[in-house]
């Protein structure tokens, strides 16, 4: 079958006409009824075989003759015959070139006809019970219909104009290739991000691997150096050793006891401990300067995770709908800290109404988005995202399981993931800005340092079923020591 029939094809290979009565062959292939040879291993069926029609190849072919006319067939002129129709009259069932269409042009009576562009296959734009032209819809159903139809069968249904629904369809189809085509541009966007994170890492691991053979051409040098000397020093050693031994079988009492104290007072300089010392002493550096380099590579590495974050940002605002009643907002909802001063506030299903906290406006459902958070001398606080559904009223149990997932500082500097249970972090200096991303479809929520292009935590493999909101919790007041407010920062936003 031809390809160019679009993902499914009902094509014959070299004609490229619709199957007629298709069936299968026993090479493993399709023909109409009546062909002799495939198409495809070119074997000719000198003895036919029992042929079965192929039903569904067969309701297939059917479907695509009556879906899929060909727009590009000539069609003429049914009056006179050698002259291209122009324009096809759904009533008088009659296609016309430029000429015999005049009369639809200019007589009133005619001028109320159907015209549509011309077509041979007239009879499928007509209805076969009434005979009348094909011009309503019904959505009850999901069939055109004529107008004595629309009076009769489906009298009680929801019938609009073809053309109406038509542009309604176009409308839809719109969106859908919008759709596809935005994905299609994330998808080249990934790969392009796969090639460049390909690439980044291809660089580290060559100027890893280059640290590390010149670190070990240096400490093969140094070995070898070590180890010419020691041998130097065997040879020496069994010189004197030789010696030694000669004197030791001498009867020159005289000439002994003068070169006694010469040979006694040579000394070992070296000594295994000092050189294992040297030794350990020469790793240990070098796998300071490793770890200096990785360190280095990969703040490098999460700077540049950063940066490529950051085009997901968004614009964030507080929902004042959702803030507990202590918590003060600023009047461009980018601001929260605690006034310790219980509001009187309609308790609303959506208000937390125990735990100190507030929700975004703005609700996420698919793709990536990224936002930051300024947190400067606070001395707790709670950021993350929570799904739309999460309890927000009564004691509430801050983890995944529970709807929400984010990081908090207590105490100035005891950091942890609020997971089930709670992951204890470790922290070089407390976060003076913190990023949040997220990928819906990974199941990703990602936690850094900006300041220090560093991570703080990761939850990897949700399973993210409903919109997520940004959520905060600025902390208690705890008399004026946390009344540092948490303040979304600006970032470009590109979505």
């Amino acid at each position: 079958m031809s390809s160019s029939g679009g993902p499914l094809s009902v094509e014959l290979s070299v004609c490229l006409d619709v199957f007629t009565d298709p069936v299968s062959t026993p090479c493993g292939h399709n023909l109409s009824k009546n062909s002799q040879i495939c198409q495809y291993t070119k074997e000719t069926l000198n003895q036919r075989p029992d042929l079965k029609i192929n039903t569904t190849l067969r309701e297939i072919s059917d479907h695509y003759k009556l879906k899929s006319p060909d727009e590009g067939a000539v069609v003429v002129c049914d009056l006179c015959e050698d002259r291209t129709a122009v324009k096809s009259c759904l009533v008088c069932q009659s296609s016309y070139c430029e000429t015999h269409l005049q009369p639809h042009l200019k007589v009133t009576g005619l001028k109320k006809h159907k015209l549509m562009h011309p077509v041979s296959n007239l009879e499928d734009y007509i209805c076969q019970t009434h005979q009348r032209p094909l011009e309503l819809f019904c959505r009850d159903d999901h069939m055109s219909v004529c107008l004595h139809c629309a009076v009769t069968d489906h009298k009680t249904h929801n019938t609009v104009l073809l053309e109406d629904e038509n542009q309604k369809m176009k409308a839809q189809l719109m969106e859908t290739q919008r759709d596809l085509q935005k994905r299609i541009q994330d998808r080249f966007k990934e790969i392009q991000d796969i090639e460049q994170s390909a690439e980044a890492r291809r660089r580290v691991y060559t100027d890893l691997l280059k640290l590390m053979e010149d670190q070990q051409r240096a400490a093969e040098e140094q070995d070898s150096e070590r180890m010419s000397a020691l041998e130097q020093e065997i040879s020496e050693l069994e010189s004197r050793n030789t010696e030694l031994e000669q004197l030791s079988h001498t009867e020159d009492h005289l000439h002994l006891i003068q070169i006694h104290s010469s040979l006694s007072s040579f000394r070992n300089t070296r000594s295994r401990s000092e050189i294992s010392r040297k030794t350990r002493e020469t790793l240990k550096r070098a796998l300071i300067k490793l770890k200096e380099s990785i360190d280095e590579k990969l703040e490098q590495t999460v700077s540049a995770d950063l940066k490529w974050m950051q085009q997901y940002a968004v614009d964030v605002t507080l929902d004042p709908h959702t803030a507990h009643p202590e918590l003060i907002l600023s009047d461009d909802g980018k601001q929260v800290s605690c006034g310790d001063i219980w509001q009187k506030l309609p308790n609303k299903l959506e208000r937390f109404n125990r735990y100190l906290s507030v929700l975004g406006r703005e609700g996420f459902s698919s793709g990536r988005f990224y936002f930051e958070v300024l947190v400067k001398g606070k001395t707790d606080w709670t950021l993350g995202v929570a799904r739309e559904s999460v309890d927000r009223k009564g004691d509430i149990r801050v983890s995944p399981e529970t709807g929400s997932w984010t990081v908090a500082l207590i105490n100035g500097n005891e950091l942890s993931a609020r997971a089930d249970p709670p992951v204890l972090l470790s922290l070089r200096v407390s976060p003076q800005r913190v990023g949040v991303f997220v990928d819906y479809e990974e199941g990703l929520v990602c936690f850094y340092d900006v300041e220090s292009s560093s991570h703080i935590y990761s939850y990897t493999d949700q399973c993210f079923s409903e919109k997520l909101h940004p959520c905060f919790s600025p902390g208690f007041n705890f008399e004026g020591k946390n009344s540092t407010p948490l303040i979304i920062t600006h970032l470009s936003y590109n979505h």
